[in-house]
């Protein structure tokens, strides 16, 4: 076998030999004429992209396709919306999910349905009808020697500070701190269908920059990574000069003037107009004339979250609330004592449906006359059920409909016997929300942004920016 020294005598000889070769060769490496040089192989796929033109606009796809990206900026309606929509939704429907998977895509699907609708706040009530749910997390982690070191306090192996084996088994002492029995109560698994629900609804409309600010890991985001983001408007990239952005005020210590505030605008903090308590999430205006002018630190003033949909109807998410009965969906109304003036509910057992002449002519009267309207939806068993199974409610189920103040059947002639809840929140609201809400006056559909259709273009062939796995 060769010694160490005979092998690097080997090496040593081979290195002379070749930077011989190299100054033979006028300092150059040999290598053969471009003429002789074979081109490097391409793997299959290359080879496609290498055939495959470019469009005009630069994106793959057949020459003269212009639908290849998505939409850079949402339709925005350039009128001011003062009025509120709301719906209600039973937590129950989140138990009938076999698997937390399956329980995460659910909530995830009303989620992109209450964003696509401009809805502004989102009721979890519970029906009484529900059960808990069986969490499917599996905590992986075994906690480590207090020492720090790699030997697990369960091993075999495991000596104490003598050195004699632990042959006889004794009982862990806890030493577990009051912090370390805080984070483990936090991190177990909701059981309670409503808190999961209203979790999920949190963090889907949570802008991607702040939610690992107000959303640390839980076992019921376990599965987060297979929500589709809501691509709203309130989710602003870091590059955009948008008016209006979401932002939680930083530790950063604060001028006389304001606090900063993390707006998702990478190494360059807000600062607002005044002063705040850290942690907390607000709405800052900024000047987008500001977003050009070098060297100056970004300056805005807070606002409430209401103002750009106040101002020209732009969309700007949704809030979340729990009640803990149907009843109190009204009576815990977030909007003083007049509460919501307009109630919806919907059943396959109502009154009037949307398909009726006379719907048009009665919900024609409501458009545009009330402040802020709600759509209760039932749960598997509907809003009867639900209205039977509330002690503090002196009404049988029967007389449901004297709770709302329209009692619709959005679907008239269904062609299954059940229809979901997360299906009835697209249908509702797909329905219903052309004759709560007024199309915009003629007279303003000049100052309306129209899309030209040589320029804009849309989703077709590459994902949104916005990720619902990565954040920023």
């Amino acid at each position: 076998m060769e010694d160490k020294a005979s092998r690097d005598a080997r090496k040593l000889e081979a290195k002379a030999l070749k930077r011989k070769r190299i100054e033979e060769g006028g300092g150059k490496r040999p290598r053969p004429p471009a003429s002789q040089q074979q081109e490097p192989k391409l793997s299959k796929k290359k080879q496609k992209q290498k055939k495959k033109p470019k469009s005009k606009n630069g994106s793959g796809g057949e020459a003269g396709h212009r639908f290849g990206r998505v939409m850079e900026h949402t339709p925005c309606p350039n009128e001011a919306r003062m009025s509120t929509l709301s719906i209600a939704i039973p937590g129950s429907i989140v138990s009938n999910a076999q698997t937390q998977e399956l329980r995460t895509h659910l909530v995830g699907q009303i989620a992109r349905a209450a964003a696509i609708y401009h809805i502004d706040e989102i009721v979890v009530f519970n029906d009484r009808l529900g059960k808990n749910i069986r969490p499917s997390f599996r905590n992986n982690f075994r906690r480590r020697d207090r020492d720090g070191d790699n030997n697990y306090n369960h091993g075999d192996n495991h000596r104490d500070r003598d050195g004699d084996n632990n042959q006889n088994k004794k009982k862990e002492e806890d030493f577990k701190t009051e912090q370390d029995q805080q984070s483990e109560k936090r991190m177990q698994p909701s059981t309670d269908p409503h808190a999961f629900m209203a979790r999920i609804l949190q963090y889907c409309e949570c802008p991607q920059y702040l939610r690992r600010h107000f959303f640390p890991m839980h076992p019921d985001l376990q599965f987060a990574g297979l929500l589709a983001p809501l691509d709203a408007p309130h989710h602003v990239r870091a590059l955009d000069r948008s008016e209006f952005r979401e932002g939680v005020v930083m530790e950063k210590e604060a001028t006389d003037t304001g606090s900063f505030v993390n707006c998702g605008i990478r190494n360059q903090p807000v600062e607002i107009d005044r002063i705040l308590a850290p942690g907390i999430r607000c709405t800052v205006q900024i000047d987008p004339k500001a977003y050009t002018t070098p060297g100056k630190s970004l300056k805005g003033k807070v606002v409430s979250p209401s103002a750009p949909r106040e101002k020209d109807g732009t969309y700007w998410g949704y809030s979340v609330r729990m009640a803990s009965s149907l009843k109190n969906i009204f009576d815990e109304s977030p909007f003083g004592e007049a509460g919501y003036d307009l109630k919806i509910g919907t059943s396959e057992r109502g009154d009037i449906s949307v398909d009726d002449d006379k719907f048009e002519a009665k919900a024609g009267k409501k458009r545009g006359s009330f402040k802020h309207a709600i759509i209760v939806i039932g749960g598997v068993a509907g809003i009867e059920e639900c209205v039977d199974a509330d002690e503090t409610m002196d009404i049988s189920g029967n007389q449901s409909k004297s709770l709302f103040d329209m009692w619709i059947n959005v679907c008239e002639f269904q062609g299954s016997r059940t229809i979901r809840t997360e299906e009835a929140v697209l249908i509702s609201l797909a329905r219903l929300r052309p004759f709560l809400f007024s199309k915009a006056p003629a007279s303003s559909a000049g100052s309306v942004k129209q899309i030209d259709a040589q320029t804009v273009e849309f989703s077709d062939g590459e994902p949104s920016d916005e990720s619902s796995s990565e954040e920023e």
